[in-house]
């Protein structure tokens, strides 16, 4: 008799439903993984609004990509882990063997694997992902914790790709979960940090991540301004990070970073957005535009090795837990703000 357990399945925009489906087998070099923390993420979010992901999925599908669990079964051929072991699988893993791959771009890998079904019980890991990134969780560190190192990969690499340097300047346009990780990671990395948000709520959880100034969009006139005035002598920010995706905050980006300054373009616009940008601005200002896409494996350890030093804040970054039977409520109100706690909260662990 074949074993069910409970899962949610995206099947378009803003439909997601609980069901009742097969629980995974593990294949030849595979695992299975019970799952023990399944987060909620912006990029969930924006494909909950939308109903679909170009590069991760296409409906109806098993929802969600952030987890961390204990093996459940090995697969023939599997030797890194055993049953038992605590993992954390992450979303995706490159071939190594593409023109991009061997270039040191992982992410843009020709041949991408991804994985998707985090808010289920169970969840199978194809062998690719177990071979090169699913790490053991140290005793000690909680699941949901180990859960960040997927959004926390993805950050990493697009500081890595912003080159800051020690005491730069760096503006962060959003506070969402990925806008307060920059934040963190940045303050981490001893950059001085000023957020941008959109709501008064956000400007107690920017500061706990290491904003130094805040400033809310509805409380002042032109927010570009007021952010370029707490720079010396106003002429802007070593480096601007957008991680709200519309078209405004991408010409914000380029509005605050100073002479020879970086922008990264980290939020990503649905498809067919087009931005207009002054190219004269651009070109005598000496800009230099960027954009970061996903994580590779090497920026998967260092997010790690951050979660596990206990350097990073994860306790304060999960605001809220939930059952596996209210995924769909919980995006909802995430995308509706229908609460006062959905409209605080950062990540919500889901715990099946």
């Amino acid at each position: 008799m074949t074993q069910e357990m409970t899962a949610a399945v995206l099947y378009g925009r803003e439909d997601v439903r609980i069901e009742r489906l097969p629980v995974p087998t593990a294949g030849p070099s595979e695992i299975v993984v019970r799952v023990h923390a399944a987060l909620t993420c912006g990029t969930d979010l924006k494909v909950y609004r939308r109903g679909y992901h170009a590069k991760m999925l296409t409906p109806p599908i098993p929802f969600g990509h952030e987890l961390a669990g204990i093996v459940a079964e090995v697969g023939d051929g599997v030797t890194r882990f055993r049953t038992g072991d605590r993992v954390v699988a992450l979303n995706s893993a490159p071939c190594d063997h593409c023109f991009f791959c061997l270039r040191h771009q992982q992410n843009l890998c020709e041949d991408l694997l991804f994985n998707n079904g985090a808010y289920a019980e169970y969840i199978r890991i194809p062998a690719r992902i177990v071979e090169k990134n699913t790490l053991l969780i140290p005793e000690g560190v909680p699941f949901e914790h180990a859960a960040l190192a997927e959004p926390l990969a993805c950050v990493i690499r697009g500081l890595e790709e912003s080159a800051p340097r020690l005491a730069d300047r760096m503006v962060v346009i959003g506070a969402g979960p990925i806008g307060l990780m920059f934040m963190h990671a940045a303050e981490l990395a001893g950059v001085h940090v000023t957020a941008i948000v959109k709501r008064a709520a956000q400007i107690e959880a920017a500061r706990t991540f290491g904003a130094k100034e805040v400033i809310d969009i509805s409380a002042v006139e032109d927010p570009i301004a007021a952010a370029r005035a707490v720079t010396p002598d106003g002429r802007g920010f070593d480096i601007a990070i957008e991680a709200v995706a519309t078209p405004a905050t991408w010409q914000w980006a380029v509005d605050l970073v100073r002479k020879g300054g970086t922008v990264n373009f980290f939020g990503g616009p649905p498809s067919g957005t087009k931005v207009e940008l002054d190219t004269n601005q651009l070109h005598y200002n000496d800009i230099t535009l960027k954009a970061s896409f996903h994580h590779t494996p090497a920026t998967v350890r260092t997010a790690f090795d951050l979660i596990c030093s206990g350097r990073f804040k994860c306790r304060e970054y999960i605001t809220g837990r939930a059952p596996l039977s209210s995924v769909p409520e919980v995006f909802h109100n995430f995308l509706h703000r229908v609460s006062t706690q959905a409209a605080n909260d950062i990540k919500t662990a889901i715990i099946p």
